[in-house]
């Protein structure tokens, strides 16, 4: 599904936070938001799975107004993975991955074999099946994303939403999460996902990413390729480093080594 957003923007105590964005995903794409702390990546994502709605602007997915959809048919068509997610309550693993199925439920039916086969299944591809029975508050801050990432992924959206999802993983997690959730295994009839995240990472956003947007003080100031958007004076300009460009030597992706920039 194609993923538009058009002059978004995000007040707040009257401080804008996001000004004017427009960005776009086509269908099956890894588009990702980069930009410093504090540069507007979180408030965008949130109006795009509407945890809040924006001051002005639209989302839309494959032309369709999201905030003029249900909450059950936005579900069935994004799933989102926050950075920040509360649990007061101690539910299994089994549980909270089968929260993902409610929106492909009619009201008060109970979870059917498909549904069961299709959290077990997820809970697979993260590797995190051993978990099933455990209390979520329970798990280590990487067992938690994995299957919060398992969550979104028996949702079975056609978009997926993802604001930081390698916070708490190790180097090996973060490459296997950006695998999965990138598309490149498939999703529901085997149509990958259109994926929009925020990464913090450059060099993971660099490898996984089809194409950069990068965000800063609220606005979007380059877009494109990560091989055209990840310059020198670009990273200098908006991060405040001095970056060497090599090449992967195996995936011929733009890798970047970084020094403290010269100041006069």
């Amino acid at each position: 599904m194609r993923v538009e957003i058009d002059e978004l923007t995000v007040r707040v105590a009257g401080a804008r936070l996001v000004r004017e964005v427009s960005l776009h995903a086509e269908p099956g794409a890894v588009v990702g938001l980069v930009g410093p702390n504090g540069s507007g990546k979180s408030s965008l994502l949130r109006c795009v799975y509407r945890a809040s709605r924006p001051s002005s602007g639209t989302v839309r997915v494959d032309g369709a107004d999201l905030f003029a959809m249900s909450p059950k048919e936005g579900a069935r068509r994004l799933a989102a993975l926050p950075q920040e997610t509360g649990a007061e309550f101690d539910f299994t693993v089994d549980e909270v991955v089968a929260m993902g199925r409610m929106p492909h439920q009619r009201a008060a039916a109970r979870a059917s074999a498909e549904d069961a086969e299709k959290c077990l299944a997820a809970l697979r591809r993260v590797r995190a099946e051993h978990l099933r029975d455990r209390g979520f508050l329970s798990l280590s801050g990487g067992e938690k994303q994995r299957v919060l990432i398992a969550r979104a992924l028996a949702q079975e959206p056609r978009v997926l939403v993802l604001d930081e999802p390698t916070n708490h993983l190790d180097i090996a997690q973060q490459l296997e999460v950006l695998h999965l959730v990138g598309g490149r295994a498939g999703g529901p009839g085997g149509v990958a996902p259109t994926v929009l995240t925020a990464l913090h990472d450059l060099n993971l956003a660099a490898g996984h990413c089809d194409v950069l947007y990068v965000i800063a003080r609220g606005a979007i100031v380059a877009s494109g390729a990560p091989m055209e958007v990840l310059t020198g004076e670009l990273l200098a300009e908006v991060f405040g480093v001095r970056a060497h460009r090599v090449r992967h030597p195996e995936t011929g992706a733009v890798q970047l080594l970084f020094d403290r920039l010269a100041t006069r």
